[in-house]
């Protein structure tokens, strides 16, 4: 019997793009086979009687797929995502920025400031149990919030005032 090569062959500058496992919307036919597998190995060797799969709840056989999925795909692929943070608005040098997620100041950071006396990654700006923080990162000048040089992470609100160098990076939003 001949197997089915794909004609013509891929080249090997362009392998076949790999989808992922899950998708938010849709479970593919490989993810339900790999869920139902583990959900019945778990079964058999549960030491408390387990329904089979078909008589599990719905609530059961979501995280059954939230635990496998986790496991198989990419991080950004998983069922179960944490809480989203919501966006946090900066203004430095006259430019606007809104972020999602943590990011860094400096000038080498993912919000770039032009200033000679702020260090590469200078502040850490994070979201964490439902507030946006900001930490020094060990500068060399430190890093002020409100006029007070920060010792630890402090918590953000509207119309903070972070110095970082000479540059004045001020929350339009949180």
């Amino acid at each position: 019997m001949r197997s089915r090569l794909p004609w013509p062959p891929p080249h090997p500058c362009n392998p076949p793009a790999r989808r992922p496992l899950w998708h938010y919307r849709t479970v593919t036919p490989d993810l339900e086979r790999l869920v139902r597998t583990a959900y019945e190995a778990h079964r058999e060797v549960s030491p408390t009687t387990l329904p089979p799969w078909d008589s599990a709840s719905e609530q059961e056989q979501k995280a059954w797929r939230a635990a496998i999925s986790a496991v198989t795909a990419p991080p950004e692929a998983t069922v179960t995502e944490g809480a989203k943070a919501p966006s946090i608005v900066v203004q430095a040098a006259g430019e606007t920025s809104v972020f999602h997620k943590e990011f860094t100041v400096g000038r080498q950071g993912q919000l770039t400031i032009r200033d000679d006396v702020a260090s590469g990654q200078h502040a850490l700006f994070q979201f964490s149990r439902g507030y946006w923080y900001v930490e020094d990162l060990n500068s060399t000048n430190g890093t002020w919030l409100n006029g007070r040089r920060m010792f630890a992470a402090q918590r953000l609100k509207k119309g903070d005032k972070i110095k970082i160098g000479r540059t004045i990076v001020t929350v339009l939003s949180v």
